[in-house]
Protein backbone atom coordinates (compact mmCIF):
# COMPACT_ATOMS: atom_id res chain seq x y z
CA UNK A 1 0.00 0.00 0.00
CA UNK A 2 1.41 3.40 -0.96
CA UNK A 3 2.00 6.15 1.59
CA UNK A 4 -0.88 8.71 1.62
CA UNK A 5 1.18 11.15 3.66
CA UNK A 6 3.78 11.20 0.88
CA UNK A 7 1.05 11.61 -1.76
CA UNK A 8 -0.57 14.56 0.02
CA UNK A 9 2.76 16.23 0.78
CA UNK A 10 3.84 16.14 -2.88
CA UNK A 11 0.41 17.33 -4.03
CA UNK A 12 0.43 20.27 -1.61
CA UNK A 13 3.92 21.16 -2.87
CA UNK A 14 2.37 21.85 -6.28
CA UNK A 15 2.96 18.65 -8.26
CA UNK A 16 0.24 17.73 -10.74
CA UNK A 17 -1.71 14.48 -10.70
CA UNK A 18 0.11 13.34 -13.85
CA UNK A 19 3.47 13.93 -12.19
CA UNK A 20 2.30 12.13 -9.03
CA UNK A 21 1.12 9.18 -11.08
CA UNK A 22 4.45 8.87 -12.89
CA UNK A 23 6.71 9.33 -9.86
CA UNK A 24 4.71 7.29 -7.32
CA UNK A 25 3.35 4.68 -9.72
CA UNK A 26 -0.28 5.29 -8.75
CA UNK A 27 -3.22 5.31 -11.13
CA UNK A 28 -4.71 8.80 -11.62
CA UNK A 29 -8.20 7.54 -10.72
CA UNK A 30 -6.84 6.36 -7.38
CA UNK A 31 -5.13 9.70 -6.85
CA UNK A 32 -8.39 11.56 -7.51
CA UNK A 33 -10.21 9.23 -5.08
CA UNK A 34 -7.85 10.04 -2.20
CA UNK A 35 -7.54 13.74 -3.03
CA UNK A 36 -11.32 14.26 -2.99
CA UNK A 37 -11.67 14.69 0.83
CA UNK A 38 -8.52 16.86 0.88
CA UNK A 39 -9.97 19.30 -1.65
CA UNK A 40 -13.37 19.17 0.09
CA UNK A 41 -11.63 20.23 3.32
CA UNK A 42 -10.41 23.42 1.60
CA UNK A 43 -6.74 22.46 1.46
CA UNK A 44 -5.10 23.78 -1.69
CA UNK A 45 -1.72 23.31 -3.37
CA UNK A 46 0.80 25.96 -2.40
CA UNK A 47 -0.87 26.64 0.94
CA UNK A 48 0.70 26.41 4.36
CA UNK A 49 2.41 22.99 4.44
CA UNK A 50 1.13 20.41 6.94
CA UNK A 51 3.45 18.13 8.86
CA UNK A 52 3.38 14.33 8.70
CA UNK A 53 1.55 14.04 12.04
CA UNK A 54 -1.17 16.46 10.91
CA UNK A 55 -1.68 14.57 7.68
CA UNK A 56 -1.80 11.23 9.56
CA UNK A 57 -4.50 12.53 11.88
CA UNK A 58 -6.59 13.75 8.95
CA UNK A 59 -6.14 10.44 7.08
CA UNK A 60 -7.58 8.46 10.03
CA UNK A 61 -10.71 10.59 9.89
CA UNK A 62 -11.08 10.42 6.12
CA UNK A 63 -10.14 6.74 5.63
CA UNK A 64 -10.77 4.77 8.86
CA UNK A 65 -10.57 1.44 7.02
CA UNK A 66 -6.85 2.02 6.48
CA UNK A 67 -6.29 2.20 10.23
CA UNK A 68 -8.66 -0.67 11.05
CA UNK A 69 -9.07 -3.22 8.22
CA UNK A 70 -12.05 -4.66 10.08
CA UNK A 71 -14.12 -1.66 9.08
CA UNK A 72 -14.24 -2.83 5.47
CA UNK A 73 -14.12 -6.61 6.12
CA UNK A 74 -17.67 -7.95 6.03
CA UNK A 75 -16.70 -11.29 7.59
CA UNK A 76 -14.78 -9.94 10.57
CA UNK A 77 -17.93 -9.28 12.64
CA UNK A 78 -18.76 -12.97 12.17
CA UNK A 79 -15.34 -14.03 13.45
CA UNK A 80 -15.13 -11.61 16.40
CA UNK A 81 -17.55 -13.50 18.75
CA UNK A 82 -15.17 -16.48 18.65
CA UNK A 83 -12.15 -14.51 19.87
CA UNK A 84 -11.61 -16.54 23.08
CA UNK A 85 -12.05 -19.82 21.24
CA UNK A 86 -9.52 -18.79 18.60
CA UNK A 87 -7.04 -17.72 21.27
CA UNK A 88 -7.29 -21.15 22.87
CA UNK A 89 -6.60 -22.81 19.54
CA UNK A 90 -3.60 -20.57 18.93
CA UNK A 91 -2.23 -21.40 22.38
CA UNK A 92 -2.58 -25.08 21.46
CA UNK A 93 -0.63 -24.36 18.25
CA UNK A 94 -3.55 -25.20 15.96
CA UNK A 95 -2.84 -24.00 12.41
CA UNK A 96 -4.83 -21.18 10.80
CA UNK A 97 -6.15 -23.57 8.16
CA UNK A 98 -7.60 -25.82 10.88
CA UNK A 99 -9.03 -22.84 12.77
CA UNK A 100 -10.83 -21.65 9.62
CA UNK A 101 -12.15 -25.17 9.00
CA UNK A 102 -13.45 -25.52 12.58
CA UNK A 103 -15.15 -22.12 12.45
CA UNK A 104 -16.80 -23.05 9.18
CA UNK A 105 -17.86 -26.62 10.08
CA UNK A 106 -18.57 -26.38 13.80
CA UNK A 107 -19.77 -22.79 14.18
CA UNK A 108 -21.15 -21.95 10.71
CA UNK A 109 -18.86 -18.93 10.24
CA UNK A 110 -18.93 -18.08 6.52
CA UNK A 111 -15.37 -16.74 6.31
CA UNK A 112 -12.57 -17.77 4.01
CA UNK A 113 -9.23 -18.98 5.27
CA UNK A 114 -7.53 -15.78 4.09
CA UNK A 115 -10.08 -13.66 6.00
CA UNK A 116 -9.46 -15.67 9.17
CA UNK A 117 -5.73 -15.34 8.65
CA UNK A 118 -5.96 -11.52 8.32
CA UNK A 119 -8.24 -11.30 11.36
CA UNK A 120 -5.81 -13.33 13.45
CA UNK A 121 -2.81 -11.33 12.20
CA UNK A 122 -4.59 -8.10 13.23
CA UNK A 123 -5.98 -9.14 16.61
CA UNK A 124 -3.30 -11.62 17.74
CA UNK A 125 -0.23 -10.06 16.20
CA UNK A 126 1.90 -10.80 19.27
CA UNK A 127 0.87 -14.46 19.47
CA UNK A 128 1.54 -14.96 15.76
CA UNK A 129 4.92 -13.27 16.02
CA UNK A 130 5.84 -15.37 19.07
CA UNK A 131 5.12 -18.60 17.18
CA UNK A 132 7.30 -17.48 14.29
CA UNK A 133 10.32 -16.73 16.46
CA UNK A 134 13.19 -19.12 15.70
CA UNK A 135 16.13 -19.26 18.09
CA UNK A 136 19.31 -20.07 16.18
CA UNK A 137 21.28 -23.03 17.47
CA UNK A 138 24.82 -22.54 18.56
CA UNK A 139 27.69 -24.33 16.85
CA UNK A 140 27.63 -28.13 17.15
CA UNK A 141 30.75 -29.78 18.50
CA UNK A 142 32.40 -32.29 16.14
CA UNK A 143 31.22 -35.84 16.74
CA UNK A 144 28.55 -34.76 19.20
CA UNK A 145 25.38 -35.32 17.17
CA UNK A 146 23.80 -37.13 14.25
CA UNK A 147 20.27 -36.49 12.98
CA UNK A 148 18.31 -39.39 11.48
CA UNK A 149 15.14 -39.68 9.43
CA UNK A 150 13.35 -41.57 6.68
CA UNK A 151 12.33 -39.81 3.48
CA UNK A 152 10.23 -41.17 0.64
CA UNK A 153 12.08 -41.41 -2.68
CA UNK A 154 9.34 -42.77 -4.93
CA UNK A 155 8.09 -45.93 -6.65
CA UNK A 156 10.47 -48.48 -8.17
CA UNK A 157 9.78 -51.37 -10.52
CA UNK A 158 11.65 -54.34 -9.08
CA UNK A 159 12.96 -56.38 -12.05
CA UNK A 160 13.08 -59.54 -9.92
CA UNK A 161 9.36 -59.50 -9.11
CA UNK A 162 8.02 -57.16 -11.83
CA UNK A 163 6.16 -55.30 -9.08
CA UNK A 164 6.23 -51.63 -8.15
CA UNK A 165 7.34 -50.98 -4.59
CA UNK A 166 7.79 -47.82 -2.55
CA UNK A 167 11.40 -46.92 -1.80
CA UNK A 168 12.44 -44.89 1.23
CA UNK A 169 15.79 -43.37 2.08
CA UNK A 170 17.34 -43.80 5.51
CA UNK A 171 19.41 -40.66 6.01
CA UNK A 172 21.91 -39.95 8.80
CA UNK A 173 23.56 -36.52 8.83
CA UNK A 174 26.47 -35.57 11.09
CA UNK A 175 25.40 -32.20 12.48
CA UNK A 176 28.84 -30.58 12.52
CA UNK A 177 30.26 -31.43 9.08
CA UNK A 178 26.90 -32.02 7.30
CA UNK A 179 28.39 -35.23 5.88
CA UNK A 180 25.55 -37.68 5.24
CA UNK A 181 24.88 -41.38 4.75
CA UNK A 182 22.00 -42.62 2.56
CA UNK A 183 20.62 -46.16 2.34
CA UNK A 184 17.53 -46.92 0.20
CA UNK A 185 15.14 -49.44 1.79
CA UNK A 186 11.77 -50.97 0.95
CA UNK A 187 10.86 -51.79 4.56
CA UNK A 188 10.95 -49.66 7.68
CA UNK A 189 10.76 -52.37 10.34
CA UNK A 190 12.94 -52.88 13.41
CA UNK A 191 15.53 -54.97 11.58
CA UNK A 192 15.93 -52.39 8.81
CA UNK A 193 16.19 -49.49 11.27
CA UNK A 194 19.01 -51.10 13.26
CA UNK A 195 20.81 -52.49 10.21
CA UNK A 196 20.90 -49.01 8.66
CA UNK A 197 22.46 -47.62 11.84
CA UNK A 198 25.16 -50.30 11.80
CA UNK A 199 25.90 -49.59 8.12
CA UNK A 200 26.03 -45.84 8.78
CA UNK A 201 28.50 -46.24 11.66
CA UNK A 202 30.67 -48.47 9.46
CA UNK A 203 30.52 -45.87 6.69
CA UNK A 204 31.59 -43.02 8.99
CA UNK A 205 34.17 -45.18 10.74
CA UNK A 206 32.84 -44.19 14.15
CA UNK A 207 29.79 -43.30 16.21
CA UNK A 208 28.41 -39.84 17.14
CA UNK A 209 27.77 -39.25 20.83
CA UNK A 210 24.06 -38.46 20.38
CA UNK A 211 21.43 -39.76 17.96
CA UNK A 212 18.50 -37.42 17.25
CA UNK A 213 15.67 -39.34 15.61
CA UNK A 214 11.93 -39.17 15.03
CA UNK A 215 9.46 -40.75 17.45
CA UNK A 216 8.86 -43.73 15.17
CA UNK A 217 7.98 -47.07 16.79
CA UNK A 218 11.21 -48.73 15.73
CA UNK A 219 13.09 -46.18 17.83
CA UNK A 220 10.78 -44.90 20.57
CA UNK A 221 8.03 -46.79 22.41
CA UNK A 222 6.57 -43.78 24.24
CA UNK A 223 7.35 -40.20 23.19
CA UNK A 224 7.90 -37.75 26.03
CA UNK A 225 9.65 -34.38 26.14
CA UNK A 226 11.58 -35.15 29.33
CA UNK A 227 11.62 -38.95 29.66
CA UNK A 228 10.99 -40.80 26.39
CA UNK A 229 10.88 -44.59 26.54
CA UNK A 230 13.36 -45.94 24.00
CA UNK A 231 12.58 -49.12 22.08
CA UNK A 232 14.48 -52.01 23.75
CA UNK A 233 16.22 -53.13 20.57
CA UNK A 234 17.29 -49.55 19.81
CA UNK A 235 18.43 -49.13 23.41
CA UNK A 236 20.59 -52.26 23.06
CA UNK A 237 22.15 -50.83 19.91
CA UNK A 238 22.90 -47.52 21.64
CA UNK A 239 24.43 -49.32 24.62
CA UNK A 240 26.56 -51.49 22.33
CA UNK A 241 27.97 -48.44 20.53
CA UNK A 242 28.12 -46.32 23.73
CA UNK A 243 25.99 -43.46 22.40
CA UNK A 244 22.84 -41.69 23.57
CA UNK A 245 19.41 -41.69 21.90
CA UNK A 246 17.72 -38.28 22.14
CA UNK A 247 14.40 -38.30 20.22
CA UNK A 248 13.10 -35.05 18.76
CA UNK A 249 9.76 -33.73 19.96
CA UNK A 250 6.74 -35.14 18.21
CA UNK A 251 5.66 -33.09 15.15
CA UNK A 252 8.66 -30.74 15.55
CA UNK A 253 10.73 -31.10 12.38
CA UNK A 254 12.77 -28.03 13.32
CA UNK A 255 14.35 -30.09 16.11
CA UNK A 256 16.38 -31.90 13.42
CA UNK A 257 16.63 -29.46 10.48
CA UNK A 258 19.98 -30.80 9.29
CA UNK A 259 18.33 -34.04 8.16
CA UNK A 260 14.91 -32.66 7.19
CA UNK A 261 16.28 -30.35 4.50
CA UNK A 262 18.59 -32.83 2.71
CA UNK A 263 15.72 -35.26 2.05
CA UNK A 264 14.60 -33.15 -0.93
CA UNK A 265 18.20 -32.93 -2.13
CA UNK A 266 18.59 -36.72 -1.92
CA UNK A 267 15.37 -37.30 -3.84
CA UNK A 268 16.34 -34.85 -6.60
CA UNK A 269 20.06 -35.55 -6.96
CA UNK A 270 20.29 -39.28 -6.26
CA UNK A 271 16.88 -40.74 -7.14
CA UNK A 272 15.05 -38.95 -9.93
CA UNK A 273 15.60 -40.14 -13.48
CA UNK A 274 17.79 -43.12 -12.53
CA UNK A 275 17.17 -46.86 -13.03
CA UNK A 276 18.42 -49.64 -10.77
CA UNK A 277 18.50 -53.37 -11.44
CA UNK A 278 18.24 -54.44 -7.80
CA UNK A 279 18.00 -53.10 -4.28
CA UNK A 280 21.62 -54.06 -3.65
CA UNK A 281 22.73 -52.08 -6.70
CA UNK A 282 20.67 -49.13 -5.47
CA UNK A 283 22.28 -49.25 -2.03
CA UNK A 284 25.79 -49.44 -3.49
CA UNK A 285 25.01 -46.47 -5.73
CA UNK A 286 23.80 -44.53 -2.67
CA UNK A 287 27.14 -45.11 -0.92
CA UNK A 288 29.02 -43.82 -3.96
CA UNK A 289 26.68 -40.84 -4.28
CA UNK A 290 27.03 -39.98 -0.56
CA UNK A 291 30.81 -39.80 -0.93
CA UNK A 292 31.43 -38.44 -4.42
CA UNK A 293 28.43 -36.16 -4.91
CA UNK A 294 26.89 -35.13 -1.59
CA UNK A 295 30.23 -35.25 0.19
CA UNK A 296 31.92 -32.95 -2.33
CA UNK A 297 29.14 -30.40 -2.79
CA UNK A 298 29.71 -26.82 -1.67
CA UNK A 299 27.61 -26.36 1.46
CA UNK A 300 26.23 -22.90 2.14
CA UNK A 301 25.89 -23.82 5.84
CA UNK A 302 29.67 -24.42 5.88
CA UNK A 303 30.38 -21.17 4.00
CA UNK A 304 31.12 -23.05 0.80
CA UNK A 305 33.25 -25.81 2.31
CA UNK A 306 32.79 -29.43 1.25
CA UNK A 307 31.17 -31.70 3.89
CA UNK A 308 33.54 -34.62 3.22
CA UNK A 309 36.61 -32.44 3.69
CA UNK A 310 35.25 -30.95 6.92
CA UNK A 311 34.39 -34.46 8.11
CA UNK A 312 37.89 -35.78 7.41
CA UNK A 313 39.59 -32.80 9.02
CA UNK A 314 37.41 -32.15 12.06
CA UNK A 315 34.67 -34.67 12.77
CA UNK A 316 36.11 -38.11 12.00
CA UNK A 317 38.73 -37.93 14.80
CA UNK A 318 36.01 -36.90 17.30
CA UNK A 319 33.69 -39.89 16.70
CA UNK A 320 33.42 -42.71 19.24
CA UNK A 321 35.49 -45.73 18.23
CA UNK A 322 33.51 -48.64 16.79
CA UNK A 323 32.84 -51.57 19.12
CA UNK A 324 35.36 -54.45 18.78
CA UNK A 325 32.62 -57.00 18.06
CA UNK A 326 29.68 -56.57 15.67
CA UNK A 327 26.25 -55.71 17.02
CA UNK A 328 23.95 -58.72 17.42
CA UNK A 329 20.55 -57.64 16.26
CA UNK A 330 17.71 -58.66 18.55
CA UNK A 331 13.98 -58.21 18.15
CA UNK A 332 11.84 -57.53 21.23
CA UNK A 333 8.14 -58.28 21.36
CA UNK A 334 5.46 -58.53 24.02
CA UNK A 335 2.57 -60.93 24.42
CA UNK A 336 0.17 -62.56 26.86
CA UNK A 337 0.62 -66.15 28.05
CA UNK A 338 -2.36 -68.33 27.11
CA UNK A 339 -3.95 -71.11 29.15
CA UNK A 340 -1.83 -73.62 27.21
CA UNK A 341 1.25 -71.89 28.75
CA UNK A 342 2.38 -70.64 25.32
CA UNK A 343 3.35 -67.13 24.24
CA UNK A 344 3.24 -65.96 20.62
CA UNK A 345 6.48 -64.57 19.22
CA UNK A 346 6.31 -63.78 15.53
CA UNK A 347 4.36 -66.64 13.94
CA UNK A 348 5.47 -69.30 16.43
CA UNK A 349 4.35 -70.27 19.94
CA UNK A 350 6.76 -70.85 22.84
CA UNK A 351 5.99 -72.36 26.24
CA UNK A 352 6.72 -70.70 29.59
CA UNK A 353 6.20 -71.94 33.19
CA UNK A 354 2.50 -72.47 33.90
CA UNK A 355 2.49 -70.05 36.84
CA UNK A 356 2.84 -67.17 34.34
CA UNK A 357 -0.49 -67.85 32.60
CA UNK A 358 -2.30 -64.56 31.87
CA UNK A 359 0.78 -62.36 32.33
CA UNK A 360 2.28 -60.08 29.68
CA UNK A 361 5.91 -61.02 29.06
CA UNK A 362 8.70 -59.67 26.87
CA UNK A 363 10.43 -61.91 24.33
CA UNK A 364 13.88 -61.30 22.84
CA UNK A 365 14.78 -62.95 19.55
CA UNK A 366 18.46 -62.92 18.65
CA UNK A 367 19.87 -65.23 16.00
CA UNK A 368 18.53 -68.75 16.57
CA UNK A 369 17.53 -68.20 20.20
CA UNK A 370 14.32 -66.87 21.75
CA UNK A 371 14.46 -65.73 25.38
CA UNK A 372 11.33 -64.88 27.34
CA UNK A 373 11.54 -62.47 30.27
CA UNK A 374 9.38 -61.84 33.30
CA UNK A 375 10.75 -58.50 34.40
CA UNK A 376 14.53 -58.87 34.28
CA UNK A 377 14.50 -62.66 34.73
CA UNK A 378 14.77 -65.15 31.88
CA UNK A 379 11.93 -67.65 32.43
CA UNK A 380 12.24 -69.65 29.20
CA UNK A 381 14.74 -70.20 26.39
CA UNK A 382 13.89 -71.88 23.09
CA UNK A 383 15.46 -72.56 19.72
CA UNK A 384 13.89 -70.12 17.28
CA UNK A 385 11.06 -71.41 15.09
CA UNK A 386 9.32 -69.63 12.23
CA UNK A 387 6.01 -71.43 12.74
CA UNK A 388 4.42 -74.09 14.92
CA UNK A 389 5.09 -74.70 18.62
CA UNK A 390 8.13 -75.13 20.80
CA UNK A 391 7.08 -76.83 24.04
CA UNK A 392 9.11 -77.61 27.14
CA UNK A 393 7.00 -80.08 29.13
CA UNK A 394 8.78 -79.11 32.34
CA UNK A 395 6.74 -75.90 32.14
CA UNK A 396 3.54 -77.87 32.96
CA UNK A 397 2.35 -79.20 36.33
CA UNK A 398 3.50 -82.86 36.62
CA UNK A 399 -0.03 -84.22 36.92
CA UNK A 400 -1.03 -82.47 33.69
CA UNK A 401 1.69 -84.01 31.53
CA UNK A 402 1.86 -87.59 32.77
CA UNK A 403 0.23 -88.91 29.61
CA UNK A 404 2.25 -86.69 27.30
CA UNK A 405 5.57 -87.58 28.96
CA UNK A 406 5.01 -91.37 29.02
CA UNK A 407 5.56 -91.89 25.32
CA UNK A 408 5.76 -95.27 23.53
CA UNK A 409 9.55 -95.08 23.85
CA UNK A 410 9.23 -94.52 27.58
CA UNK A 411 6.88 -97.50 27.85
CA UNK A 412 9.31 -99.81 26.04
CA UNK A 413 12.26 -98.70 28.16
CA UNK A 414 10.33 -99.10 31.41
CA UNK A 415 9.06 -102.56 30.41
CA UNK A 416 12.67 -103.70 29.99
CA UNK A 417 13.27 -102.82 33.64
CA UNK A 418 10.32 -104.97 34.72
CA UNK A 419 11.11 -108.14 32.77
CA UNK A 420 10.76 -110.02 29.48
CA UNK A 421 7.09 -110.91 29.96
CA UNK A 422 6.17 -107.29 30.63
CA UNK A 423 8.31 -106.27 27.67
CA UNK A 424 6.37 -108.70 25.45
CA UNK A 425 3.03 -107.35 26.69
CA UNK A 426 4.04 -103.74 26.01
CA UNK A 427 5.45 -104.68 22.60
CA UNK A 428 2.06 -106.14 21.76
CA UNK A 429 0.37 -102.86 22.65
CA UNK A 430 2.85 -100.86 20.58
CA UNK A 431 2.71 -103.14 17.54
CA UNK A 432 -0.42 -101.60 16.03
CA UNK A 433 -1.79 -98.09 16.61
CA UNK A 434 0.61 -97.37 19.45
CA UNK A 435 -1.02 -94.03 20.29
CA UNK A 436 -4.45 -95.65 20.67
CA UNK A 437 -3.04 -98.32 23.02
CA UNK A 438 -0.79 -95.90 24.91
CA UNK A 439 -3.22 -95.52 27.82
CA UNK A 440 -3.40 -99.30 28.30
CA UNK A 441 0.39 -99.61 28.21
CA UNK A 442 0.75 -96.79 30.74
CA UNK A 443 -1.88 -98.47 32.94
CA UNK A 444 -0.01 -101.81 32.95
CA UNK A 445 3.27 -100.13 33.86
CA UNK A 446 1.48 -98.07 36.49
CA UNK A 447 0.57 -101.30 38.34
CA UNK A 448 4.19 -101.69 39.45
CA UNK A 449 3.81 -98.70 41.76
CA UNK A 450 1.30 -100.65 43.87
CA UNK A 451 2.29 -104.29 43.31
CA UNK A 452 5.99 -104.10 42.51
CA UNK A 453 7.98 -105.17 39.47
CA UNK A 454 8.25 -108.86 40.46
CA UNK A 455 4.50 -109.42 40.80
CA UNK A 456 3.80 -107.39 37.65
CA UNK A 457 6.27 -109.53 35.68
CA UNK A 458 4.61 -112.71 36.95
CA UNK A 459 1.13 -111.38 36.16
CA UNK A 460 2.22 -110.48 32.63
CA UNK A 461 3.62 -113.99 32.16
CA UNK A 462 0.35 -115.49 33.46
CA UNK A 463 -1.71 -113.31 31.10
CA UNK A 464 0.42 -114.38 28.15
CA UNK A 465 -0.13 -118.05 29.05
CA UNK A 466 -3.90 -117.69 29.07
CA UNK A 467 -3.77 -115.70 25.82
CA UNK A 468 -5.18 -112.39 27.05
CA UNK A 469 -2.41 -109.88 27.91
CA UNK A 470 -4.83 -106.98 28.47
CA UNK A 471 -4.72 -104.37 31.19
CA UNK A 472 -7.95 -105.67 32.73
CA UNK A 473 -6.66 -109.28 32.86
CA UNK A 474 -3.28 -108.34 34.33
CA UNK A 475 -4.91 -106.16 36.96
CA UNK A 476 -7.39 -108.97 37.80
CA UNK A 477 -4.53 -111.43 38.30
CA UNK A 478 -2.76 -109.04 40.66
CA UNK A 479 -5.92 -108.23 42.62
CA UNK A 480 -6.73 -111.97 42.99
CA UNK A 481 -3.14 -112.79 43.83
CA UNK A 482 -3.04 -115.65 41.33
CA UNK A 483 0.01 -114.60 39.35
CA UNK A 484 1.86 -117.73 40.67
CA UNK A 485 -1.15 -120.14 40.96
CA UNK A 486 -3.26 -122.30 38.64
CA UNK A 487 -6.53 -120.48 39.16
CA UNK A 488 -8.20 -119.08 36.11
CA UNK A 489 -7.88 -115.25 36.03
CA UNK A 490 -11.11 -113.35 36.14
CA UNK A 491 -12.32 -110.20 34.48
CA UNK A 492 -10.39 -110.53 31.25
CA UNK A 493 -11.12 -111.51 27.72
CA UNK A 494 -8.94 -114.62 28.13
CA UNK A 495 -11.24 -116.14 30.79
CA UNK A 496 -14.23 -115.95 28.51
CA UNK A 497 -12.25 -117.27 25.58
CA UNK A 498 -10.90 -120.27 27.56
CA UNK A 499 -14.23 -121.27 29.13
CA UNK A 500 -16.15 -121.13 25.87
CA UNK A 501 -19.81 -120.24 25.58
CA UNK A 502 -20.96 -122.52 28.46
CA UNK A 503 -19.64 -121.55 31.84
CA UNK A 504 -20.99 -124.68 33.73
CA UNK A 505 -19.90 -128.34 33.45
CA UNK A 506 -22.19 -131.07 31.92
CA UNK A 507 -22.75 -132.70 35.31
CA UNK A 508 -24.64 -129.64 36.42
CA UNK A 509 -27.32 -130.00 33.80
CA UNK A 510 -30.55 -132.03 34.37
CA UNK A 511 -30.89 -134.59 31.59
CA UNK A 512 -34.21 -136.16 32.85
CA UNK A 513 -36.52 -133.48 31.61
CA UNK A 514 -40.08 -134.47 30.60
CA UNK A 515 -40.79 -134.39 26.91
CA UNK A 516 -43.82 -132.37 25.96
Amino acid sequence: MFDLVELFTHWQAGRSQVQLSESLGIDRKTIRKYLAPVIAAGIEPGGEPLGAEAWAELIVGWFPELEDPGVRASTWPLIAPHRDRIKGWLDAEVTVATIAQRLRDDHQVAASQSSVRRWIATHFAEEVARQRVSVPRGPVEPGSEAQIDYGRLGMWLDPATAKRVAVWAFVMVLACSRHLFVRPVIRMDQTTWCTCHVEAFEYFGGVPARLVCDNLKTGVDRPDLYDPKINRTYAELAAHYRCLVDPARAFKPKDKPRVERPITYVRDSFWRGRQFGSLTEMQQAAITWSTEVAGLRHSRALEGARPLRVFEAVEAPALITLAPRPFELSIWSIGTVGVDTHLKVGKALYSVPWRLIGQRLHARTAGDVVQIFAGADVVATHVRRFSGRSTDYSHYPPEKIAFAMRTPSWCRQTAQLVGPACQEVIAGFMADNAIHHLRAAQGVLGLRDKHGCERLEAACARALVVGDPSYRTIKGILVAGTEHGDEQPTGGRGAAATAGACLRGPDQFDTNLPVA
